[in-house]
């Protein structure tokens, strides 16, 4: 039976449609990427904003003695924070490793409740008692910012002449600059100016194109003349830094080629299989195939091209074997037409001219049926013939054959074993009725005494089976019968009639309509029993595509 592949998938589809499932999947990967790393950078840029503050607020109580004034100092630094600010233990807040580990190295812990929209800040007052410091704030306000530099002054009281010294020190838990500097250098406007000799605390804005380039620097007067304590630049946090989005574009267009590379290389090595295949075709090398295997539309054309290059091998090689058989089979008529030639000018005799003339005409007759022999197997070996199907009645084809079969005289008895009524295939009618007066007049040679015709359907396929009680065929010689010019040893005897065409064309209507033939022992009768078999449904078609064909 001829090889039938899937339908292949379109390699637009299969590139453009894999791109964009990669692509998607990119994207959507992109965004899950960008939402888990911004919720980290936000929770560390929470975390490093609190430390420093809090970090201050931890030491101011950590100073007051245990107590109705370490509560006192509680009230008034929730006041100035507007939020309270509470003392809890370990064991209450719940810490887990990670968190306590944060605490023992001086960072804040930030607990953030999206839902609630609100945020607990924990910081270790002692790192040898089990104290922290606990506040929940909603947002930060500017009061609390004003806060930060208070704590931070209230700080620096303790270390009066040491000041730069204390700040370097406390540097380590605040993500941005603090610093002691001149008020004429700190670049504040004049009425910014005027609100610090009034001991007042300034918040300066400075907004830029993007976040990354907006910033706030919180300004607080010291007690030292001329001298400005300044907190900032704090840069507002940026959720789509161009780092990120560049490190994130780069890892993209990696994925997407790397897609796009296994998609496309497979494509590529089997079309330059083909182009090899094709070279060494090209060069005499007749037995190159490309190596593909798949179901893609390249995988289709490699198939077919393997089966045209396969196609073409046994054309060039049945053509050799034809020249060299018809050469053969040519020399016996011609020889016997020039011996009567011969012996026609020798003779004078009117009987004997007549005799003569009688086997030169029979010799041409047979000399006009090899030659037409010839051309029907070279005219279906080709691969050119118009197929017109039509529906069939086998159980009308087999009592056809029968009758003509009869008519020739033969001596066997021969059967026919019809099909049920209205058994129908779809063939082409002048095809079919060769393959079965082919089969029945190779049997007429060999049969005893008996001859029977059958046909039938089975599982979608139809099938002409001709079977007799000769001597049979031997199963080493079952596939070389249906090769062209072949005859086995007790058929060579020119009263056995035929030239070695006739089982090679029932081979190749067989393969033109999708299905093969076969030989074996006739089981009720011991003879040779050869069967066909075919679709019943058959594509309306004059000309085959390439395809494995072999039967």
């Amino acid at each position: 039976m001829p090889l039938r592949l899937p339908i292949p998938s379109s390699i637009f589809v299969r590139l453009y449609g894999g791109l964009l499932l990669v692509m998607s999947l990119v994207a959507f990967c992109t965004y899950l990427l960008l939402q888990v790393v911004n919720d980290y950078r936000a929770a560390e840029y929470r975390e490093n904003m609190a430390t420093g503050f809090f970090r201050l607020i931890a030491i101011g109580i950590e100073r007051q003695p245990e107590g109705s004034l370490r509560q006192a100092w509680l009230e008034e630094a929730s006041a100035l924070m507007d939020t309270k600010i509470t003392l809890v233990n370990a064991q209450l807040a719940g810490f887990d490793d990670g968190e306590l580990e944060k605490l023992q190295h001086g960072r804040a812990v930030v607990r953030l409740n999206l839902q609630k929209n609100y945020a607990d800040i924990f910081s270790q007052v002692s790192s040898t008692r089990d104290v922290y410091v606990q506040t929940r704030m909603s947002k930060v306000s500017e009061q609390q910012a004003k806060a930060m530099a208070i704590f931070l002054l209230d700080d620096l009281e303790h270390y009066r002449g040491r000041e730069h010294e204390r700040l370097r020190e406390l540097q380590t838990y605040f993500p941005f600059p603090i610093e002691l500097i001149p008020l004429d250098k700190s670049g504040l406007e004049p009425d910014q100016r005027a609100r610090i000799k009034r001991n007042e605390v300034v918040l300066a804005l400075k907004e830029g194109g993007v976040a990354h380039n907006s910033s706030i620097r919180i300004i607080a007067p010291t007690g030292m003349i001329g001298t400005v304590l300044i907190m900032g630049p704090m840069y507002l946090f940026d959720w789509m830094p161009v780092q990120l989005l560049i490190i994130i574009s780069l890892m993209s267009l990696l994925v997407i080629t790397t897609a796009a590379y296994f998609l496309i290389h497979p494509l590529e090595k089997k079309i330059k299989a083909v182009e090899g295949a094709a070279r060494r075709i090209g060069g005499g090398d007749l037995s190159a195939r490309a190596a593909v295997h798949g179901y893609d539309e390249v995988s289709q054309l490699a198939y077919a091209f393997n089966s045209m290059a396969e196609h073409i091998q046994r054309l060039i090689d049945s053509q050799r074997e034809l020249t060299r058989a018809v050469s053969h089979e040519l020399r016996t008529p011609v020889a016997r037409i020039r011996f009567g030639m011969e012996m026609l000018a020798d003779t004078d005799d009117a009987d004997d001219r007549y005799k003569q003339l009688t086997h030169l005409d029979n010799d041409i007759d047979e000399l006009n049926k090899l030659i037409d022999e010839i051309l029907t197997y070279a005219k279906l070996e080709q691969g050119i013939p118009v197929l017109n199907f039509e529906t069939i009645d086998l159980g009308g084809l087999l009592q056809q054959v029968a009758k003509e079969t009869e008519a020739l005289g033969v001596k066997a008895t021969i059967t026919t074993h019809l099909p049920p009524e209205g058994t129908v295939a779809e063939a082409e009618h002048r095809y079919l009725h060769r393959v079965l007066q082919n089969l029945a007049g190779n049997a007429t040679r060999y049969a005893k005494t008996e001859i029977a015709l059958s046909a039938g359907v089975y599982d979608n396929y139809a099938y002409i089976a001709v079977e007799d009680d000769g001597d049979g065929i031997p199963e080493k010689d079952r596939e070389r019968v249906f090769q062209p010019f072949t005859r086995l040893d007790d058929s060579r005897t020119r009263a056995s009639g035929g030239y070695g065409l006739g089982l090679s064309i029932v081979s190749r209507i067989a393969f033109w309509f999708g299905g093969n033939i076969k030989v074996e022992e006739s089981p009720r009768l011991g003879g040779a029993k050869f069967v066909m078999t075919w679709p019943i449904k058959q594509k309306h078609r004059t000309t085959r595509s390439f395809v494995n064909h072999k039967t």
